[in-house]
This record gives C-alpha cells, structure tokens and sequence, in this order.
C-alpha cells in the first residue's frame, strides 16, 4: 500500500511572529493617548530650543522685577513654527514607524505597524498615515471610529497609507 504524500506544515516559521486580529478603537485610543505624552515632551524641548535662541533673556531670571514671561515671541506664534512643529510631528512617528513599526505607545499595547505586503512601511507610507490620521482626529476621530464599519477592520489612515495595525499576541510565561 502506497504511503501518503505528507503536507507541508500549516505552522509558521519560528521567525515569523504570529499576529492576532486588527487592535480595536479602544485599543488605538489608548496608544495615541500613551504617544501623546511622549510626544508632548519632544514638542516642548523642541520649543525651547528655538525660544532661547531668539530670546535667551527670557531664560534669566530677572530679580529686580521677579516677573516671568507670559508669552512667546512673535516668531514662535507664526505659521513657520506650526510648521516646525507639524514636521516634527510627522518625524517623530515616521522615524519609529520606519525603525520597528512601533511607537512606545504601540509596543506597550502590543500593536505593529506594516504595509499591507507584510514589510517595512516606505516613508512615503508613513507620512500619509500622519497626516490622515491628523485629519481623522480632527474630524472628531470620524477615521478611527470607521474600522467598526470597514470589512477589514481599517481605519482611513490605514486605507490611505495602504498599511494595516496588527495585534501582537502576549509572549506565554515559562513555568
């Protein structure tokens, strides 16, 4: 009796992390929340920066009048600095998208970022996805709230950057 031809294995490699589904809004919620404190700090050593240079007399303190400053500078009110800002913004999750497909925020939750063909997303991608996702908030989260009515579970951002959340499954505990 002849044996039967034996079927490759429908495991993956050991290399090949196993994803579970789509993370859901609740989920993508709180990763923007945890980004945002990050964030907030790279945006205020990055206002500094420019500040002391354009009015370093604002950093010294002055004890004759033990005032302190209230305002910024003509300068940082300007569209230049909401620019110097949005590209820091965009930097800032481009770089660590592109690094490991992870934010701080997204490895604490469990989340990678990839393109839809399983790789690296392309800067191209990643700048996309920042200012979609931008404009999804601004638009009262309108974008994230969508992946409950998407068949695949996809936000705008996602759709338009052409790239997908998934969930990594918890790492088992060794007895």
């Amino acid at each position: 009796m002849p044996s039967k031809p034996k079927t490759a294995s429908k495991t993956p490699p050991a290399d090949t992390p196993a994803y579970e589904g789509p993370p859901g809004v609740f989920k993508r919620i709180a990763v923007i929340v945890y980004d945002a404190f990050l964030l907030f700090a790279v945006l205020f050593v990055a206002t500094l920066i420019p500040a002391y240079f354009i009015s370093p007399e604002s950093f010294v303190a002055n004890p004759a009048t033990d005032s302190v400053v209230h305002e910024l500078d003509i300068p940082l009110q300007g569209w230049i600095y909401r620019i110097y800002l949005l590209l820091l913004i965009i930097i800032f999750y481009s770089w660590f998208w592109r690094k490991s497909g992870q934010t701080l925020g997204m490895q604490a939750w469990r989340i990678k970022l990839e393109s839809t063909d399983g790789g690296k997303p392309s800067w191209k991608q990643c700048i996309v996805r920042v200012i979609v996702a931008g404009v999804s908030l601004a638009a009262g989260g309108l974008g994230y709230w969508w992946i409950w009515i998407d068949r695949d579970r996809r936000s705008w951002h996602d759709r338009a950057s052409n790239t997908v959340l998934r969930t990594i499954p918890k790492a088992k505990k060794k007895a």
